[in-house]
């Protein structure tokens, strides 16, 4: 196993029990305690778990924890590319698409550059940059103005007047969490007022999520659930999530990874 590879299963580990020890990762992954230890140190460095000793425990994180591009494109690496994959099947070309901010978008962006004639808005530099250097020719992409955020995405009140006048066919949205009492949230007020305009621009709003989402609850809601038509999202979904899902007239789309 490559050290990146176990790395997300620490921290799959991590969320699922609450507190690891370096001496049962060890004899998990059948490497030496050093070893374990640096791998905790890497993650703990980009804040994705603390430290303690003899092993680590979940972050403290609260309804507005934001944590940054680099940290969340770590989390769950494999479901996000299953995800990105599974989205791209519902692109056309010659399509006007909106991409909004988060690292799954951003992975959806890398699966929609060979799509002819395709029109991408969308308020993440991440995202814009996949198309400059990688896209076709034949492409349109508008990026937003407006305040940077953690999560590298373009918010406040120049993005959301950019986005009222413009529409499009698919909103591809990203979320920090999502639950039947609270909707889909986001961390970031700002932000929650951008995608709330990147929603009335489009014919179709698709939620990204992986199942790790579910539960999760942000500062600020986006959008009720049934106002997504679709969500596309891992296997690891629980029945209780797509029970409740379907309940609201959310079609579910189940990414399978390799």
């Amino acid at each position: 196993m490559l050290a990146p590879q176990r790395q997300a299963a620490i921290l799959d580990r991590v969320r699922a029990t609450g507190g690891v020890r370096v001496s049962e990762l060890a004899a998990q992954f059948g490497v030496s305690d050093m070893t374990v230890r640096r791998d905790l140190d890497i993650l703990a460095d980009r804040g994705l778990l603390a430290k303690v000793h003899g092993g680590a425990t979940l972050v403290d994180s609260g309804a507005t924890d934001e944590p940054g591009f680099a940290a969340k494109s770590a989390l769950q690496r494999a479901e996000k590319v299953a995800i990105a994959a599974r989205a791209a099947e519902l692109v056309s070309p010659g399509g006007a698409v909106a991409l909004s901010a988060g690292t799954t978008t951003v992975e959806l962006a890398r699966h929609l550059v060979d799509v002819a004639g395709l029109t991408v808005v969308t308020n993440s530099i991440p995202a814009a940059d996949v198309f400059y250097r990688d896209g076709r020719g034949d492409q349109t992409v508008i990026l937003t103005g407006g305040v940077r955020t953690p999560s590298d995405a373009l918010v406040g009140p120049v993005a959301v007047a950019a986005v009222r006048s413009l529409h499009v066919d698919l909103l591809f949205l990203g979320v920090h969490g999502m639950s039947e009492r609270t909707g889909y949230t986001t961390p970031n007020l700002m932000e929650s007022d951008t995608n709330r305009a990147l929603i009335s621009a489009a014919g179709r709003l698709v939620v990204l999520a992986d199942h790790t989402k579910w539960g999760t609850v942000g500062i600020s809601s986006m959008a009720e659930l049934s106002e997504a038509q679709v969500l596309v999202c891992d296997a690891a979904l629980p029945a209780t999530a797509r029970d409740t899902l379907a309940g609201h007239g959310v079609e579910l789309l189940i990414a399978d990874q390799p």
